[in-house]
């Protein structure tokens, strides 16, 4: 076989990912419009509150929803409507950065990983499982105790803790590329390591990687939103849904929808990401095709 064939066979066995993909389904819908609708919001928040959020009058303490206040204010006269905003861009910062982090290091770390021979990938895989043995929140404790209670400390930490989680789902997916015909006429061709990582397994891989971040980024919200309550996520005067959570406890008797209008924030946020990847998975995921 000449050089031209062997490259001719790569470019015919490559998988179509056309072909792969299938009708969108009623959770990817939901989950994006869920998830659009917590962007737009966001990016509201930038240019329009109906009022500070972080302005403290006492004169309108425990005010009930109306006109003015739509969903009412908390203990300190601050609008809840206006925090709940404005916290839907903490909880979109929260997800970048815990994603980011995860998958900037995790990713390169399964290809690698799931391309090394075999005790080199193993040995990799060894260090990456103790990592496993501090759970996020834990390591997001250590972090605020050592660096300051910080939005970007405790996402840093919770990126640092999800690593482990895509680097086992990439490499999965590494080794049944490499399996692949197109991966064996790549090497026939004479392609390096790195020319057959970038060219074929990236792309092929990539759809994990979206799914895996969907789901990601509804874990890192959950994380801020437990380490705010807990007093190690993101400081005050910026708004937080979980902090929300933590200062309503003394109101519940008196104004329990202190809590309800951040706890469904968090709810519906979680779902819609939650849905999103499942949407993307069964949109993606060849697996599931012969269910189908």
């Amino acid at each position: 076989m000449t050089v031209l064939d062997t490259e001719a066979a790569v470019a015919s066995a490559a998988p179509d990912d056309r072909r792969r993909r299938r009708p969108m389904t009623g959770s990817l819908l939901v989950g994006g419009f869920i998830v659009m609708v917590v962007f737009g919001l966001a990016l509201l928040s930038f240019v329009w509150t109906p009022h500070d959020p972080t302005l403290v009058n006492p004169s309108a303490r425990l005010e009930k929803p109306s006109l003015e206040y739509w969903f009412g204010t908390d203990k300190f006269g601050r609008d809840v409507f206006s925090q709940i905003l404005m916290g839907s861009r903490t909880t979109l910062f929260v997800g970048f950065v815990a994603v980011g982090v995860a998958a900037v290091v995790g990713v390169p770390l399964g290809i690698v990983a799931g391309m090394a021979p075999g005790w080199l990938g193993e040995l990799l895989m060894r260090g990456n499982d103790l990592l496993l043995a501090f759970p996020a929140l834990l390591l997001a404790i250590m972090f605020a105790a050592v660096y300051g209670a910080s939005t970007l400390v405790a996402m840093v930490a919770i990126g640092i803790a999800s690593i482990p989680h895509y680097a086992r789902l990439i490499r999965g997916g590494t080794l049944q590329v490499m399996k692949a015909e197109y991966v064996v006429a790549a090497r026939a061709a004479g392609r390096g390591p790195f020319s057959i990582g970038l060219r074929h397994v990236l792309p092929n891989v990539s759809s994990l990687v979206i799914v895996q971040a969907s789901v990601g980024f509804a874990i890192a919200v959950l994380a801020e939103a437990a380490l705010s309550f807990l007093g190690f996520g993101t400081p005050p005067p910026t708004p937080s849904w979980g902090r929300m959570l933590q200062e309503s406890q003394e109101m519940l008797s008196v104004a329990p929808r202190l809590a309800v209008f951040p706890g469904l924030a968090i709810a519906v946020v979680v779902l819609g990401f939650n849905l999103l990847g499942d949407g993307l998975r069964d949109r993606f995921d060849p697996k599931l095709e012969d269910h189908r």
